[in-house]
């Protein structure tokens, strides 16, 4: 569904930014303001669960070398396989992405009816080719900033945060699609001065 066949006055805006840059933070700010949520990372989490058709496709190809001795799914391991090498982000995402397309498309439908804005949190918004929406949001943070954060507050390492965002779309590219730009490179209070703008932003977009 698009945002030309939601009902007339229905927002639906997409957030997006490179990993680290504080997304998740904004996205919980607009929920607490009146947003309804679509959490693209929620939605792959549910979906590599033990016994999800996705943990068994990714089992299939990786082994068990994935797979904790709990029996869940091993991230980290399929970080160190995937990031480092585009073949194998690239069978990543044809396992991931059409499912996870899916489950985005059925959350929305819960929402449409409703006059709250609809918020889509997709890391790979711009990639992914998301078209007719109201608005994109990009949280934006220097690369420097971003590898020091994911290494401090995540337990990354620093290879392993550089090829994350490398493997993402470039920062320039993703600014060039926004309509909105969080610039996240302060405290949390600037941050939250920065929700407070875009919350007023898109409220304008209704009026």
């Amino acid at each position: 569904m698009t945002a030309k066949e939601l009902p007339q006055g229905t927002l639906e805006i997409g957030l997006t930014g490179g990993i680290g840059s504080g997304k998740s933070t904004v996205s919980a700010g607009l929920v607490k303001r009146g947003a309804v949520l679509v959490d693209a990372d929620a939605i792959v989490r549910d979906l590599q669960k033990p016994g999800k058709p996705v943990f068994k496709k990714m089992v299939e190809r990786w082994g068990e070398k994935i797979i904790t001795n709990e029996g869940e799914l091993d991230r980290q391991a399929v970080a160190d396989i995937v990031f480092k090498d585009a073949e194998e982000l690239a069978a990543l995402n044809e396992i991931v992405h059409p499912l996870v397309r899916e489950e985005i498309a059925n959350q929305r439908e819960k929402y449409i009816k409703g006059n709250d804005p609809i918020i889509l949190d997709i890391p790979l918004l711009i990639e992914s080719g998301y078209e007719n929406l109201s608005g994109i949001i990009v949280v934006d943070l220097h690369t420097e900033e971003a590898v020091e954060r994911l290494v401090k507050y995540r337990g990354f390492s620093r290879e392993d945060a550089l090829n994350r965002i490398s493997s993402q779309v470039d920062r320039e590219e993703r600014l060039s699609k926004a309509d909105f730009v969080i610039d996240n490179n302060g405290d949390l209070d600037s941050l939250e001065n920065e929700i407070d703008k875009v919350w007023s932003w898109i409220k304008g977009l209704s009026a």
